[in-house]
């Protein structure tokens, strides 16, 4: 394109001093275009009154004004463009005499967003292989980034996904990928592309379905010996899309017909059952577990095992009978004490034997037990003599005896009653 149209009037220009210098595309848009330049080298005496930008779209030969006035600036923005459109632009020095020193851009500009790289964010959750349990719903939103907008792709398996089954919205930032209710036959490798022009990014996500796996195979019994029975079974024939991780096996008695756990999450497809009870009939059964759970039935076993009775005597062992008989013994004597006169006081001890001994207290060697002002108690081995109002007459030594038919013990104790002193 020659850079003026052949309508367009030849204008004298200066030397090459007189043009600007150094332009350059500073940014492009979608619908503008920044130029940025330098004086000419050579202005001369009259000055500079300023500049001029055109540019001419590739589709037509007009040149059109970018500026109506003149500028001083050596920096102007391109409007109003088209993207897609390629311009050729150019900048006149305007110099105080009315000469011209015109500057072309060497090629067109193309009018489009400045491309920023397409990067998928893939949650760290996504990273691995997925699970899902079949039934459930599967929504999985995936952010990422680029400018202009991306063209988002997703396939399964190198193949298209279904879309009547598979609900995909894409977004200005995001992706999400929506099943209402998830299948076995959704599981697979679901690959996201991402791309700006000629720029991809791409993740692949593993998806896995799993539901209940089903029963185990052909369980049977291998032996039956003494309390204990051996069982042998072969694996599910579907896992339920999940490595199985156990086996549960079951015990019923036949008398109860009710069904009792043995083990939990065992590894291998064989199993000894102990400490079976004699004389009674058992049935065993064994479900296959993974991640989603227990299968929803078990396989039986077809024999029965009967754990038959061993005879052998038992003899009662022979106890010597032990005698509990004692004399009385005083296990805490009473202590010696200071009451005051008119305040009532007791005196304890305590004492054990069997039979139980019988009980009596004395004082000065006299016997209390038909006087009022005293009242003697027992409980439990604890002795108890209440001194009603005692007096200074009153003090003296106490005993306690006690007396069976094994023999009798005594023990003693000391009584001081101080008289309250009158106030003169």
């Amino acid at each position: 394109m020659s850079p003026t149209p052949p309508d367009e009037p030849q204008i004298p220009m200066e030397a090459p001093e007189g043009q600007p210098t150094d332009l350059v595309v500073e940014d492009v848009t979608g619908t503008s275009l920044t130029l940025n330049w330098n004086p000419p080298r050579n202005i001369g005496p009259t000055g500079l009154a300023g500049y001029t930008v055109e540019y001419c779209k590739e589709s037509t030969q007009t040149w059109v004004a970018a500026n109506k006035d003149l500028t001083t600036k050596t920096v102007l923005v391109i409007k109003n463009l088209s993207e897609g459109d390629k311009v050729q632009v150019r900048v006149k020095a305007v110099h105080g005499n009315g000469s011209i020193g015109t500057t072309v851009l060497p090629e067109p500009v193309l009018i489009k967003h400045p491309i920023d790289a397409p990067k998928i964010r893939l949650p760290r959750n996504l990273r691995g292989t997925f699970i899902r349990k079949a039934g459930q719903a599967l929504n999985l939103s995936i952010p990422f980034q680029g400018s202009p907008k991306p063209v988002i792709t997703w396939s399964k398996d190198e193949q298209p996904i279904d879309t009547a089954h598979v609900n995909v919205r894409n977004g200005p930032v995001d992706t999400i990928l929506f099943i209402r209710k998830v299948e076995r036959k959704d599981s697979g490798k679901y690959k996201l592309v991402v791309q700006v022009d000629t720029l991809v990014d791409e993740v692949v996500l593993d998806i896995q379905i799993v539901e209940l796996p089903g029963p185990p195979q052909t369980m049977k019994m291998l032996d039956v010996w003494g309390f204990n029975v051996a069982l042998e079974w072969q694996p599910p024939k579907d896992n339920g899309n999940s490595e199985i991780s156990g086996y549960t096996i079951q015990k019923s008695d036949k008398k109860t017909g009710e069904w009792f756990t043995v083990l939990e999450k065992h590894h291998a497809t064989t199993y000894t059952v102990s400490d079976l009870v004699m004389g009674n009939h058992y049935n065993f059964r064994v479900f296959s577990e993974n991640l989603c759970g227990l299968s929803a039935t078990a396989a039986p076993c077809k024999d029965t095992a009967f754990i038959p009775k061993i005879g052998k005597s038992f003899n009662l062992p022979v106890y010597q009978e032990k005698d509990f008989n004692e004399p009385p013994k005083f296990t805490q004597p009473p202590a010696d004490k200071t009451a005051t006169a008119g305040f009532t006081t007791k005196l304890y001890c305590s004492v054990r034997g069997n039979p139980r001994p019988k009980v009596s207290w004395l004082k000065n060697q006299m016997l209390l037990d038909q006087n009022p002002k005293f009242r003697a108690l027992t409980s439990e081995g604890i002795c108890t003599l209440e001194i009603r109002k005692p007096c200074t007459f009153d003090g003296g030594v106490y005993t306690c005896k006690a007396v069976n038919a094994f023999g009798e013990a005594v023990v003693d104790c000391k009584l001081e009653v101080k008289a309250v002193p009158v106030a003169q």
